[in-house]
C-alpha cells in the first residue's frame, strides 16, 4: 500500500466523521486528531505504518520450514484366519475407506495367459454370491458408497468408500465381491470385447504403441513387463471361466492379503470384519518372484512407422531399479531435476527454451522387480531429430554435478508438495498400500520428507550415473517415417530399425 492510498484513506474517514468541526474539512491535520476516538487513530497509525513499508517484489519471498507430515498411528490386528487388518483412525468426516489388498498381480499371471491378473479383479464385481453385475451397483449407489476394483503388476485390490453409517450393510457387498465372485459367462464376454476394443483402438494412437513398443523393445516378448498388464489380444480371446476361477482360488488368499481399514472408525468394526471375513480359508499360494530382466548393453533407435502423424513420440530408455532399491530417495530428486516436475530441464529444454513439445518428462516406474526408466515427449514431426539432439544433451549432462539452488529446488518441491498425498482417506488408504505390498516400516511415510532432504548432489549425481546410461537405451520413435527417418539417422545415435506398427506392439 502507497503512503498516497493511506493518505486517501485516513482523509475519507476523516470525513466520514461525526465532529462538526472535521465535515467542512476537505483534508485532515494533525490538530484534529485528538478529537477521533482511541480505536481509529490505532487504525490510521497502523495504515500509515503498513504504508510505509513497501514489499520487495524484486525476488520472490523466502520458503518456510518443510511441513511435517503428521499421520494417524496405524492398529494392527489379525483374524482368526491369519487376515491381517490396519485401523487408520482419522475422524474429520464421516466416512470409511475399507481397502481389500492382495499380493498378487500381473507378475503372476501363467505363461501364456498375460493380462489374466487384470482380468480376474475386474470381473469381481460383475456378479457376486446372489447378485449381479447390476444389482451390486444399484445396492452400492443406494448406500452413497463407490465400489472399485483394479489390479497392478505387483498386487490387486477392491475398495469401498463408504458414508460410517452405512459401513454395517455396504461391507458384506465387499466380502461377496472378494470371496464369492461368480465370474458370469456373458459378462466375461462383455468385457473381452471391451479390452479387445481398447486395444484395436492403442494401434491407432501414437501415444500408445510408443509405450508399448518400448516396453517390449526394453524386456522382451517372454518377460512379463513386456506386455502390458491387460495382456494381448491372442491371450485376452483365450481366456475361460475356469481360468479366472483358478487364478481366484489360487492367489486370493488371506495370508496373502490385507485389509486396510480408515476413516471415522475404530476397532469396534473388527467383530464385523471378523463376522464377514473370518470364514475365508484359501491356503497361502506360493508366489514366484518374477526374474530381473538384464540391462541393455547398447543403443538402438527403432522407427515405428505411423504415416501422416502430426506428431513424433519418442521414448528413450531402459531397465531402471526395483522399488527396494536403497537409491529410491536420491533418485527421486535427481529426477525430479531432470523431467519429474514442470520447470524439470528436459521440459524447459524441449517445451519453453525450443517449443517442439507440448511437455517432456522422465519417470522411474519402480516395481517389485526392476521396471523402466524413459524420459518421454511428443514433439513436432519435422522438430523430431533436434528434439533428440536435446534428450541426449540433458541425458548426458544430468550426470555432472548439479548446483546447490537447483538441488534446494527440487527437495523443496517434493517435500512441499507430499502432504497434498494425503488429504482424504482415500489417499492415506492407498499409501498404506504400499507399505504392505513393498514391506516398508510403519514409519516410512513420516520420514518421507526428512530422507528427501538429506540427498546431496553427490548422490544424486551418482543415482544419474548409475541408471541413466545414455549409450545404452532404447530410443523408440513412432512417426511418420518419410519425414524423420533421413533427418534421424543423420543423427548417428546408432543402428536404426525400420518397424511397422504390428511388429512393434506384443502379439
Amino acid at each position: 500500500m502507497s503512503r498516497a492510498v493511506s493518505r486517501a484513506i485516513v482523509a475519507t474517514i476523516y470525513r466520514g466523521s461525526s465532529d462538526p468541526r472535521t465535515v467542512r474539512a476537505s483534508s485532515p491535520s494533525c490538530s484534529s486528531w485528538p478529537s477521533w476516538p482511541s480505536w481509529l487513530i490505532v487504525f490510521v497509525a497502523l495504515v500509515a505504518a503498513v504504508g510505509a513499508q513497501e514489499p520487495d517484489r524484486s525476488k520472490p519471498p523466502a520458503l518456510g520450514p518443510s511441513p511435517r507430515l503428521d499421520l494417524p498411528g496405524i492398529q494392527k490386528k489379525v483374524l482368526a484366519n491369519g487376515l491381517p487388518v490396519w485401523i487408520v483412525e482419522r475422524h474429520k468426516v464421516p466416512l470409511v475407506q475399507i481397502n481389500l489388498v492382495i499380493q498378487a498381480g500381473a507378475n503372476d499371471d501363467p505363461e501364456g495367459k498375460f493380462g489374466l491378473a487384470s482380468f480376474t479383479a475386474a470381473m469381481l464385481d460383475e456378479g457376486a454370491a446372489r447378485r449381479s453385475a447390476l444389482e451390486i451397483a444399484d445396492a452400492v449407489d443406494f448406500l452413497g458408497a463407490v465400489l472399485t476394483t483394479s489390479s497392478s503388476f505387483d498386487a490387486s485390490a477392491v475398495r469401498l468408500n463408504v458414508p460410517v453409517a452405512r459401513l454395517q450393510e455396504a461391507l458384506p457387498i465387499l466380502a461377496d465381491v472378494v470371496l464369492r465372485p461368480t465370474f458370469p459367462q456373458p459378462d466375461l464376454e462383455r468385457l473381452r470385447q471391451e479390452r479387445l476394443t481398447s486395444l484395436l483402438q492403442a494401434r491407432d494412437d501414437p501415444q500408445s504403441i510408443a509405450g508399448m513398443a518400448f516396453n517390449r523393445i526394453v524386456f522382451g516378448p517372454r518377460h512379463r513387463f513386456g506386455t502390458g498388464a491387460i495382456g494381448t489380444e491372442s491371450t485376452i480371446k483365450s481366456f475361460t471361466v475356469d481360468d479366472l476361477r483358478r487364478f481366484h482360488s489360487t492367489y486370493y488368499a488371506p495370508a496373502a492379503s490385507a485389509l486396510i481399514v480408515s476413516g471415522d472408525v475404530g476397532a469396534s468394526v473388527l467383530p464385523l470384519i471378523e463376522q464377514l471375513f473370518g470364514t475365508w480359508n484359501t491356503p497361502a499360494p506360493k508366489r514366484t518372484a518374477l526374474p530381473h530382466a538384464p540391462p541393455l548393453t547398447s543403443r538402438q533407435i527403432y522407427l515405428v512407422d505411423k504415416p501422416g502423424a502430426p506428431q513424433s513420440q519418442i521414448r528413450i530408455g531402459g531397465v531402471g531399479p526395483a522399488r527396494a532399491t536403497p537409491d529410491y530417495f536420491p533418485l527421486l530428486v535427481m529426477n525430479t531435476i531432470l523431467g519429474g516436475a514442470f520447470t524439470s530441464r528436459l521440459n524447459q529444454n524441449l517445451r519453453e527454451t525450443h517449443g517442439y513439445t507440448y511437455g517432456a518428462s522422465s519417470m522411474f516406474d519402480m516395481r517389485l522387480a526392476p521396471g523402466p526408466f524413459y524420459a518421454a515427449a511428443g514433439v513436432q514431426t519435422d522438430k523430431t531429430a533436434d528434439a533428440l539432439r536435446e534428450f541426449f544433451k540433458e541425458l548426458e549432462d544430468i550426470h555432472k554435478p548439479i548446483g546447490s539452488e537447483e538441488l534446494t529446488k527440487a527437495k523443496n518441491y517434493i517435500a512441499l508438495s507430499f502432504p497434498g498425498e494425503f488429504e482424504t482417506i482415500g489417499d492415506l488408504s492407498r499409501h498404506t498400500e504400499e507399505l504392505i505390498v513393498y514391506k516398508l516400516p510403519d514409519d516410512y511415510f513420516e520420514r518421507y520428507i526428512p530422507n528427501v532432504q538429506a540427498v546431496t548432489a553427490q548422490a544424486a549425481q551418482q543415482g544419474a550415473m548409475k541408471y541413466i546410461q545414455p549409450s545404452k537405451v532404447a530410443v523408440v520413435v513412432v512417426g511418420d517415417r518419410k519425414t524423420i527417418e533421413a533427418p534421424v539417422r543423420a543423427l548417428n545415435l546408432g543402428p536404426v530399425r525400420v518397424m511397422s506398427v504390428m511388429e512393434a506392439l506384443p502379439q
